[in-house]
This record gives structure tokens, sequence and C-alpha cells, in this order.
């Protein structure tokens, strides 16, 4: 096979808000910052033992890059992991693509042909499925993304640009994250989402695509997925921000792929809105700075039949009506951004279960039972 130059790796574009292009980045000469009369003291540091983590961080990398691979199709490579005894391995659903056998080269040099066993593109995750003898087969051990902590170190392991078996290290530098995924949502120009994601500054770059983030316990705590860039001609790339899928998702995602080929993800049919300006709150009437704000309610879907309200009065700003219930919790969990609601239900939640939202509906708060669906294709 020949060598390839296509590598896989999605980009996430970040929008600007245009209330953050006001800010100068200037402190103003006529309004200089006040110094506190009092500060609390802050810890005193830990003194690092280079050495040590040195040893450690090679350690990790000869337990773990026996159970990393690389995954080649006709059109590109990218990497992935084995995730099982039997013979499973797990890459992004972007590297394998439509194609349903792709080449898996281990780090040992030993190189077969897999079968596609199934793909999910709403978390964009695949299974394949390789015949090789045990003694080939590493599975890495899975972690705990729900106990990540921002400021952990991990590290990336992978095939960037190339260079295979490539390790880069970072730290944790945010977690469930919620962005739009691959898969457009049915009878909207946007996007599903994808949740539960976690942020991280350890460099990635395409051809990282699939390939394990790991803790310093040699833990798989999520598979490296995209890059963000700005969509700021001026700022091709936004430094230091990548973005991996966490491990709590594939252990949901995974099994089900093996057994049934797809994974059926919970569907409200809600269109929402977060983290609003103050002047858009105040617009809207919203009694609360925090929760999930329902613009759009998807006709006939679960929220509809659920009694959902959505903006229906026409507002200063386009496509934005007022008059939508807020989301303030779900099932007595608080929800302050859509992170945190869609979180919930990818990690717990299937079609067909029942859950309570809470909402204020201005300044009256209910709880209202609603039957999740299944997310339907565009």
């Amino acid at each position: 096979m020949n060598k390839r130059v296509i590598l896989s790796l999605v980009v996430v574009v970040l929008a600007a808000s245009v209330l953050a292009c006001q800010y100068s980045g200037l402190v103003p000469t006529s309004a200089p910052l006040s110094t506190p009369t009092t500060s609390a003291a802050l810890p005193t540091p830990k003194t690092v033992d280079l050495a040590n983590q040195q040893d450690r961080l090679v350690a990790l990398y000869q337990s773990v890059i026996p159970g990393v691979v690389t995954v080649q199709t006709s059109t590109g490579l990218g990497s992935g992991w084995v995730y099982s005894t039997d013979g499973y391995v797990v890459t992004n659903a972007h590297v394998v693509g439509t194609e349903t056998k792709v080449e898996v080269d281990f780090s040992d040099g030993t190189k077969v042909y897999g079968n596609v066993v199934g793909t999910d593109q709403n978390s964009d995750l695949a299974a394949i499925k390789v015949t090789v003898p045990a003694s080939e087969l590493h599975p890495l051990v899975l972690g705990d993304s729900s106990a990540l902590k921002i400021g952990e170190t991990v590290s990336a392991i992978g095939d960037p640009l190339l260079l295979t078996g490539s390790m880069t290290t970072g730290i944790v530098s945010a977690v469930g994250r919620s962005l739009p995924g691959n898969v457009q949502a049915a009878g909207s120009n946007g996007y599903y989402t994808t949740g539960d994601i976690i942020q991280t500054d350890a460099l990635v770059n395409p051809g990282n695509s699939g390939g394990p983030l790991i803790n310093l316990n040699g833990q798989v705590v999520g598979i490296v997925w995209a890059q963000a860039i700005n969509n700021n001609s001026a700022v091709p790339a936004a430094s230091g921000i990548g973005y991996a899928i966490s491990i709590n998702t594939v252990k949901r995602v995974i099994p089900q792929l093996i057994q049934n080929g797809k994974f059926a993800y919970p569907y409200l049919g809600l269109s929402l809105q977060d983290n609003l300006p103050l002047d858009v709150i105040s617009t809207l009437g919203l009694k609360s700075t925090t929760g999930v704000y329902v613009a759009q309610v998807v006709a006939g879907g679960p929220g509809d039949k659920a009694g959902i309200k959505g903006g229906m009065v026409a507002t200063s700003y386009p496509q934005l009506n007022s008059g939508g219930d807020l989301i303030v919790a779900v099932d007595g969990q608080p929800v302050m951004t859509e992170d945190d609601l869609m979180r919930y239900l990818i990690l717990n939640k299937s079609p067909g279960d029942t859950i309570t939202l809470t909402v204020l509906r201005g300044s009256q708060k209910d709880d209202i039972k609603l039957v999740l669906g299944t997310r339907p294709s565009a």
C-alpha cells in the first residue's frame, strides 16, 4: 500500500463573539486597576521532581504504545487503539469514512486488514474487528472521564503528519464541553450536538484522530477528535485547543457498535440557546442568568408532546423570539448550560426513557415529564 498524505482530524471552527470584539485588551488610563486591600494567600507550590516526572512519562509511553495502531484507508490515515482481547480496535468514524475494510498497523510492524463493524457519526466513533494472534493484542485500560480534573496531565499518542507513534503532553483544559457534531439536524441548517467533550492543550494534528488520550495512570480517558481553528482569516489556527471524545461516551457507544453496528441517541426535539448576554436575557424576559433557553420546539417531537414552550414573540434579535421556557434542571440535576444537559442525557439516558425537565416559564417553576425520542437522521 502506498504512503498516503491525507490525514484525519476534524476541525472545529470557533466563531468570535461580537461582544468580545468590543474589548481592545487595553486598560484605559482614566480608569486604573484598583489594588485589593486583602488577598487570600496562595498555597505554597510543591517542588516538582522533573526526573521522576520524566521517568513516569517514559514508562507511560512504553506501556501504552503496544496498544496504539495506525488506521489506513484508500483515502487517508489516522490513529486508533486496541479496545479488547477479542480483536476490536477503536478509532474515529471520520477516519474510516465509508469504507468497510481498512488496514490496521501495529507498533511492532504487524499489518492486517480489519472489518469496520459499526460507526456512529454523532460521536464520531468506529469499531474495527481484526484477526491477529492473541500475543499481538494489548488492550488499553479504560479510565473514568467523570473523574478528570482541570489541570490534570494527559498525553496524546498517535500518528500526526505521518509521524507514527508520536507522543505529546499537556493538561485537561476543560471537561463536559458540547460542540456541533458531524450530523446535520433533520429539518435544520445546524448540527446535532456531540457532548461530554474534553478540551486539552496537548498538541494534536492531522493524523492524531482516533488515538488515545491517556492520563498518568496509563488509562484512556478520551479519544482525540478535533482541532479548533478560528473563523477569522487573520487568525488561521487557535493554538493549544484540541478536543477528545470522553471515554465514558466510548463505554456507552462502542459496545453497541460491536453488537448492533449503531448507537441510538436520545432526542429532545428542541433548539436550545445558552450563555446569553445580559441584554438578550433582559429582552427575552428571563428571570435567571443561567439555564438553557428553548428557542424553538420541533413540531411533533418529544418536547412538543411534553408541552415544552419555545419562543414565539418576535424581538429585536433575528431568529430569537421571546416566550420560551428556560430549562434549569433535568431529573433534579442543575442545568446551567447546554453542556450540562447534553452530558447528562448522552451518558445516562436512552430513547424511550422518561426524564423530568424543570423549567422557568416567566417567574413560575414547573416540572415537566418528557419521553425521549430517537435522534433522527438528516
